[in-house]
């Protein structure tokens, strides 16, 4: 099964489907006094751009990694607003050919901002093209072959990339020592992400109580994507129920509708914990196993399930495999089994 495929009506999914692209574009915020969480890396990076717009230069190349939904992408628009520059995206996978890096470098404009998305699945013959390019502003062609060949180097117009990866591990030593800038972006806390969904109503001009917009966010797994995908959910729910206003009720009936439950788990989450459990004993079981088990790709569930699972420790990784927790069976309803020897901490 493809990673789309598992995604499909998926309301939890954190990467966005082409319908949901324009509605996620009109409450992105573009500026840093809009953009909430984050704090440490939002200040660092306020302090990069201003200090090169005083220099009249370009801002270090950036990498954001972290779970997919935390706003890198946003950041990076931001980056490019603040410092009055042109965003040009793509990502990884769309750049198949040392050519296609080449048209993209070329065309970019002084001080514009290149967004390169899942940078850890860039070629490798690309992303050596992308060393110079980094550090000199500059590309290398090789004209003829054999004994004819001959380098020519074509000067770019400095630029900054902001590269995204979920997996920063899978970033090859000699890419990662060419950012300058650093951050890890993690999950927002729920009372970062009720303002979230507060503006985002404002925004659609959809009236919310606090305790709506606090319903949304506990149940929006530490995301902003999912948290305006749930508001969108939601506020569907209330204009075909007649409903003025989103409250509590309302929230909590129209994502108990849509699959979520109160801590933010859907069908697939409840699979995933429900094989651990039913099939392995609560394991532990390698990942590969459950992913056989449940019919789903093995990547699907490390970069979209486990993670939140993990922080909320429902799941604990040990060194033969994952392990369901105690509160993920008491989660699902279901009596945790007698601690073995070693295990205390995960059923007692």
């Amino acid at each position: 099964m493809s990673e789309a495929a598992a995604d499909e009506g998926r309301i939890l999914s954190r990467v966005a489907a082409p319908e949901e692209a324009q509605f996620e574009r009109q409450l992105r915020p573009r500026s840093f006094e809009e953009y909430v969480g984050q704090e440490q890396a939002v200040a660092s990076l306020r302090v990069s751009v201003e200090a090169a717009r005083l220099r009249h230069e370009c801002v270090d190349h950036v990498l954001l990694y972290g779970p997919p939904g935390l706003g890198k992408t946003t950041l990076a628009g931001i980056i490019a607003n603040e410092m009055g520059t042109t965003l040009v995206t793509t990502s990884g996978p769309a750049i198949e050919r040392g050519a296609d890096l080449m048209g993209i470098l070329t065309n970019l404009a002084e001080n514009d901002v290149l967004f390169i998305d899942e940078v850890h699945r860039l070629p490798r013959a690309v992303e050596e093209l992308l060393y110079p390019a980094m550090e000199d502003f500059a590309v290398n062609f090789v004209i003829d072959k054999g004994l004819h060949a001959r380098t020519l180097k074509y000067a770019l117009r400095p630029f900054t990339l902001v590269a995204a990866t979920t997996r920063p591990g899978m970033l090859s030593a000699a890419l990662r020592e060419r950012f300058g800038i650093f951050h890890h972006l993690d999950f927002y806390s729920d009372a970062e992400l009720t303002r979230i969904v507060t503006r985002s109503a404002a925004i659609l001009e959809s009236r919310i109580d606090a305790a709506g917009a606090r319903e949304i966010a506990r149940r929006a797994r530490g995301t902003p994507r999912i948290v305006n995908r749930l508001l969108r959910r939601v506020r569907d729910h209330a204009l075909v129920d007649g409903e003025a206003a989103i409250t509590e009720t309302i929230a909590r009936a129209a994502l108990d509708r849509e699959g979520v439950d109160a801590r933010g788990l859907d069908r697939l989450d409840r699979r995933f914990l429900g094989a651990i459990i039913e099939h392995y004993g609560g394991g532990p079981v390698g990942l590969e196993a459950v992913a056989a088990t449940i019919n789903d790709e093995a990547e699907t569930l490390a970069e979209m399930v486990e993670p939140y699972l993990l922080k909320i420790g429902f799941v604990v990784r040990t060194p033969n495999g994952r392990r369901a927790t105690r509160e993920a069976y008491l989660h699902l309803d279901k009596q945790p089994p007698a601690a073995a020897p070693g295990q205390q901490g995960l059923f007692e």
